[in-house]
């Protein structure tokens, strides 16, 4: 079975430093994990295998009436891919329209709009969360689909039963998914009533315990409700006959009495469920257990619980159903044993016993969580768990069986732990526990990721504290990497580092000074460290001196209608603005117009009753602030109060007097006093300081502060240390003097508290072992003489320990075998005795060169740029050390392009791999080139022998890039173009391509294709249009194809020239370098007229020192010409020339065409001009129109049905009869005989058509 996955989420590291104070402890642990902090920067780059974080549950119904959704999401770095597996095999959710997966996501979704049964995808469905570093398993999901099926039709006769006896009416409900809730009702739709005598038990029957005449009254049926179809079924009703013993008459009915009044015969109880003696349950744990009995008899029984040999546990039982059911919640294994029911009326009593076992399906003792490791590091996954049979535990390692995993030296099963020694880069997984017992399973998901980060500092930088003298302070440098680095801090960038005295550096960074001083002053860095790399953060502190109120608000007591004057006059740092504020009775003062606030005192002019209260002067600074108050009473008149008006102001109270110690403890100590006067002012707290003479002899130092009203506490103290005690009384005004000195106090030693941090184990030499350890601090030792013991011993072996005490903090372990792994404990001790042992850690002895060299080295698969690798492998013994890699040395030896010179620098690519055939693939090569390599085996430190020498020609490939592209101006339309032969031909070249064409917003015209023979690396580029923005490609060619392509944008040379030059260029961009060596000014020549440039100097012998680059235009040449064919402004002018002179035309046309003499026959067999005929598309140019049929010479008209008609003006003038022309001459009158298809057939060759008029005159 495979079960629950792990949900776990990388641990927040927390920066309070009292919260920090526990967590060496856990540090010290053998499995503990990095915690990864949740800054945005390290995760984003923190790689994670997936784990799954949402999935549906493992019995899963669903509505068939809906689409069916299985949810399946996970989380990782990489984003992980989802596949699915149905019923133990691959589930292909390409092959099936009705299924998709949701993006980023593997949650599916099954949608049956174009049809399909959901019944269809019934089955077990399981998610795979998969990136390259793991593969994370979700639960087996059950998906079901709901049921409600129908209640089988059946005929029930009528129920006859004599009264007083018992009945049961059976439900027998559908089997339904999930089974149906049932209810009994009548054929009106109304409940039956139940009570102590009737009753519904909890399969669904009712149960009469007796039966009376009413209840033949009304008719039974049985309802089942199914919850996800929300429909209620309905049994056919029962119809019950009652058979009553004697007949009622009118003097013997009462209707008050169930029976009526009659006299029925009364019986012992009986169980009507369950039946016999005893019965037994089974329960399984965390659910409900449900018992019942239900009994019959007359008068009805009453139902009581008991359980054998103890009490029913109270706060965990229900009775129900008239306490016919007994409920037990959240059930246990305590909760299994014999429950007895007794039904009993006057006539006797019954009873039946229950025997409930208490099974229990798998649960969590000890759940695998996530582990995050660095290199080198040891940690461990538990995966406990407990049931009622005994689960069995199953390691599964990215889904599958671990035991088919291969295997891992840094890796060890120990039943339900797996341990990893010295984990390394690359062995991140999933590992999957999985309890099963026959009542179900548990899976949990645990993912080991091995972190490898340099020290990286997470806080602002630079920042700058500011505290008052002689208070605690703290300065944050939180910090990560993986393995944790060692954090030192410095002062003013001196020193071997802070740390003892009164500074203390905690295990998240953070350096408290227990009481800043003037001297305290300065730059603080802090420097994290590792084998990786180091960082580090710098805190500015500035100590300023507290506030004072010099002088305090005093008690007044003036009369109505009087000045008061309330002082608070108050000194601070002068580097420190204050504010000072004033309140009345704990709320904001109201200035009104007689108050005056100066910035000492506070004044108010005519006072009355309204100004009786408590005033406070509150004194605030950016990071400090105090308050004092004294109260104001207004009088009626001086002397109605002569002993307030004559008290005394209120002062800092007396020291306390008579220090007295008692109860003495290891840690502990009463320390007793007797307060001074408070003169006039309340005592508000009492401060105790101590003074010790081991550490900082004759520096007192705040301890703890108590309440006023307190004269007698415990104080807590550490371990020995010579105290002695003074206290300080403070109320509103101040604080008073010291007290005297206690007696001095010396606690007892003890043995350490703590472990020593940092224990590890490896060797120097092949031939020892060097373990280590971080010493305890001063405060930490809690006695003299401090050693620390070390044990050491070969894992897995039965030999004793080892053992060493030393005053160090290492201890080399001589004579050892090579690379053999030790288990290594700390112990630290001192006069007293000795401390906790710390747990084992696993350490190594030294490696040694490895003995055995890989062999058979060989390739196949010879591509371009890539290569498979194959050889024998070594036995890992020979290793000896930490299998780190097989690592493959290559070189370029030499390119079969003739006379093209190459690197032979060599490289180096390791390859993990412990299976019996290993292969690997080595990319990265350049194309037509003869490679040389060979093969080693190593560990951390050694490279063996090298294997037998391998040589291999990779094939040819495309080219790279021209390694120069310039372009260059040579006239308004033509570009000349240069370039260079690619650095890496990858081949032999055949020369270069060149495709080009236009831009016009996002639409490109038709390329044009130029190529080129591999000598030719010019070439002059003419531009049809110069408008128009234009896109270069220029590839270089091989046999096999075309290479990279180098692209250009030619820009409009009106305002974008910035890309043209003579300079050498690549791209886009071009840089040019002048070499000068006379003194400025200096002049720079050969540039472009109306280009962009930034200059910028620099020295050539040390190019980062340089100046700031400034940016400057030359200026235009030339005005480029533009195409006046294409300006908008020329294209309207002609058009309004147009318009103009159409407009003349037609004017002219019509005064000719209404006088002059025209020789009408003597045109009329003249041909027609040559402009005169009809154009191509069919349109007529302007002619004389005499009759409108065919002459000589002269073309048919559109239909070709033109006939010879009169010669008239009327096709010429406006008006249709004959008239005088301006001289007087009479022309005649002509008529035009046209029938209507003429007429619309030769519409276009009416002279009076402006347009026709236009094509004549032209």
């Amino acid at each position: 079975m495979l079960g629950q996955g792990g949900q776990s989420a990388l641990s927040l590291l927390l920066l309070l430093p009292l919260l920090l104070l526990p967590l060496p402890l856990l540090l010290w642990q053998e499995a503990a994990a990095i915690e990864v902090p949740q800054d945005p920067k390290i995760l984003q780059d923190l790689k994670q295998p997936p784990t799954i974080v949402r999935q549906s549950v493992k019995d899963y119904i669903v509505d068939p009436r809906d689409n069916i959704i299985i949810e399946c999401e996970a989380k990782g770095n990489p984003v992980p891919t989802f596949l699915w597996r149905r019923n133990g095999r691959f589930f292909n959710i390409g092959k099936d329209p009705r299924v998709t997966m949701r993006k980023r996501s593997g949650t599916l979704e099954i949608g049956f709009r174009s049809g399909g049964r959901p019944e269809d995808y019934e089955g077990e469905y399981q998610c795979f969360a998969t990136n390259e570093f793991g593969v994370a398993l979700s639960n087996k999901i059950l998906l079901r689909v709901s049921k409600a099926p129908l209640w089988p039709k059946e005929v029930l006769e009528p129920v006859s039963v004599s009264e007083g006896s018992s009945l049961v009416l059976p439900c027998n409900p559908p089997p339904g998914l999930p089974p149906p809730f049932t209810f009994w009702m009548n054929s009106a739709m109304s409940p039956i009533p139940q009570d102590k005598r009737v009753s519904m038990g909890l399969n669904g029957d009712l149960y009469f315990s007796n039966v009376l005449a009413k209840d033949a009254q009304t008719d039974y049926s049985c309802n089942a409700r199914f919850l996800f179809t929300h429909t209620i079924q309905q049994k056919n009703p029962f119809t019950l006959k009652v058979q009553a013993k004697e007949q009622y008459n009118d003097t013997s009915y009462n209707a008050s009495e169930p029976s009526g009044g009659r006299k029925l015969p009364e019986s012992t109880p009986t169980f009507l469920s369950p039946s016999g003696s005893e019965s037994s349950k089974m329960v399984l744990r965390d659910e409900e257990l449900l018992l019942e009995c239900i009994a019959a008899g007359l008068p009805t029984p009453t139902i009581k619980w008991f359980k054998k040999g103890g009490d029913l546990p109270a706060r965990k039982v229900k009775f129900e159903n008239y306490n016919k059911t007994l409920k037990i919640l959240n059930v246990s294994e305590e909760d299994a044993g014999e429950y007895i029911c007794m039904a009993n009326n006057h006539l006797g009593s019954i009873r039946h016993s229950i025997f409930v076992q208490v099974k229990a399906a798998p649960y969590w003792l000890d759940k695998p969580t996530n582990l995050v490791l660095a290199p080198e590091e040891n940690g461990r996954l538990v995966c406990r768990a407990n049931g009622n049979p005994k689960p069995s535990i199953q390691w599964l390692l990215n889904g599958q069986p671990i035991d088919s995993a291969p295997p891992s030296l840094s890796r060890r099963l120990l039943g339900d732990t797996i341990m990893f020694d010295s984990v390394q880069i690359g062995g991140s997984a999933v590992y999957q526990c999985n309890a099963s017992n026959q009542h179900g399973y548990l899976l949990a998901n645990a993912f080991v990721s091995i972190l490898d980060l340099p020290p990286r500092m997470l806080g602002p930088k630079n920042q700058l504290i500011k505290v008052i003298e002689n208070n605690r302070t703290f300065l944050d440098c939180p910090f990560f990497g993986s393995p944790l680095p060692e954090l030192r801090w410095f002062k003013n960038g001196q020193g071997s580092g802070l740390d003892g005295g009164q500074y203390r550096v905690y295990i998240n960074g953070t350096l408290a000074i227990r009481q800043a001083r003037p001297e305290d002053e300065g730059t603080y860095t802090c420097v994290a460290s590792s084998m990786l790399g180091t960082a580090e953060n710098q805190v500015r502190l500035e100590v300023k001196e507290p506030i004072r109120i010099v002088q305090a608000p005093q008690q007044q007591s003036p009369v109505r209608g009087a000045a008061a004057r309330l002082d608070c006059k108050v000194t601070s740092d002068a580097t420190m603005p204050v504010t000072v504020t004033w309140m009345k009775d704990d709320k904001p003062l109201y200035m009104g117009w007689r108050m005056r606030k100066d910035d000492d005192s506070l004044t108010i002019s005519n006072v009355n009753e309204g100004d009786q209260g408590t005033y406070t002067c509150t004194v605030q600074s950016e990071i400090e602030q105090k308050s004092a108050s004294a109260r104001l009473t207004v009088l009626e008149e001086a002397s109605l109060n002569p002993s307030v008006s004559s008290a005394l102001p209120p002062d800092r109270p007396a020291p306390p007097m008579e220090l007295d110690l008692s109860d003495p403890a290891a840690r502990s100590v009463r320390l007793t006093w007797i307060p001074g006067s408070d003169r006039g002012s309340p005592i508000t707290q009492f401060l105790v300081q101590f003074e010790e003479d081991r550490w900082e002899a004759n520096r007192w130092q705040n301890l703890s502060t108590y309440p006023g009203d307190l004269n007698s506490v415990i104080l807590q103290l550490v371990p020995f240390v010579n105290y002695q005690f003074r206290v300080i009384a403070i109320n509103a005004v101040g604080q008073s003097e010291p007290s005297g000195a206690s007696p001095r106090y010396k606690t007892s030693g003890t043995v350490p508290d703590a472990i020593p941090r940092g224990l590890r184990g490896s060797g120097s030499k092949s031939d020892n072992m060097e373990i280590s350890w971080e010493p305890l601090l001063d405060l930490e030792r809690n006695g003299p003489n401090l050693h620390y013991s070390v044990w050491w011993r070969r894992v897995a072996t039965e030999e004793n320990w080892s053992h060493v005490t030393t005053a160090g903090f290492r201890h080399v372990v001589e004579n050892t075998e090579t690379y053999v792994p030790y288990e290594i404990k700390i112990q630290a001790r001192n006069d007293f005795g000795t401390g906790p042992v710390s747990n084992v850690v696993v350490g190594h002895s030294g490696e040694d060169k490895p003995t055995d060299a890989p062999t058979d080295l060989r390739v196949s698969k010879v591509h371009s740029s890539s290569v498979v690798v194959h050889w024998k492998p070594v036995d890992l013994n020979s290793v000896r050390g930490e299998f780190k890699e097989y690592r493959l040395h290559y070189w370029r030896e030499s390119s079969l392009v003739p006379g093209l010179v190459v690197s032979d620098d060599r490289s180096a690519k390791g390859f993990y791999s412990t299976v019996p055939e290993p292969t690997g693939v080595l990319s990265g090569l350049v194309p037509y080139s003869k490679y040389k390599m060979f093969m080693v085996v190593a560990n951390n430190h050694f490279e063996s022998p090298p294997s037998n020498a391998v040589e291999f020609t990779t094939k040819e490939g495309v080219p790279d890039v021209p390694s120069l592209f310039t372009l260059n101006r040579r006239s308004l339309d033509t570009i000349h173009l240069a370039w260079d032969k690619p650095s890496e031909p990858n081949g032999i070249l055949i020369g270069y391509q060149l495709k080009y064409y236009s831009l016009n917003g996002s639409r490109t015209g038709r390329p044009k294709l130029e190529t080129f023979y591999p000598n030719v690396t010019e070439f002059n580029l003419w531009l049809p249009s110069r408008s128009t923005r234009y896109k270069l490609e220029l590839s270089a060619l091989t046999r096999v194809g075309s290479g990279e392509v180098l692209v250009e944008e030619l820009p409009h040379f009106t305002n974008e020239a910035g890309n043209f030059t003579d300079a050498t260029g690549l791209g886009n961009k071009t840089v040019k370098v002048v070499r000068m060596v006379q003194q400025p000014p200096v002049t720079v020549t050969q540039l472009m007229a109306g280009a962009k440039y930034h200059l910028r100097v620099f020295s050539h012998e040390r190019s980062s020192i340089s100046s700031k680059s400034i940016t400057f235009k030359t200026k235009p040449a030339y005005i480029d010409q533009v195409d006046i064919a294409t300006q908008g402004w020329f294209i309207g002018l002609m058009c309004a020339i147009a318009l103009i002179i159409l407009i003349l035309l037609i004017v002219c046309f019509i005064k000719r065409s209404r006088g002059g003499k025209y020789p009408v026959r003597d045109k009329k067999d003249l041909p027609l001009d040559p402009v005169d005929q009809k154009d191509q598309d069919g349109s007529f140019d302007y002619h004389s129109d005499e009759d409108n049929k065919p002459l000589q010479g002269s073309q048919t008209s559109l239909d070709a049905n033109v006939k010879e008609s009169d010669d008239s003006l009327v096709d010429y003038g406006e008006g249709g009869d004959g008239q005088f022309n301006e001289d007087g001459s009479f022309i005649g009158q002509y008529t035009v005989k046209k029938d209507k298809d003429e007429t619309e057939g030769n519409e276009s060759s009416e002279a009076t058509s402006p347009v026709n008029a236009i094509y004549s005159l032209a």
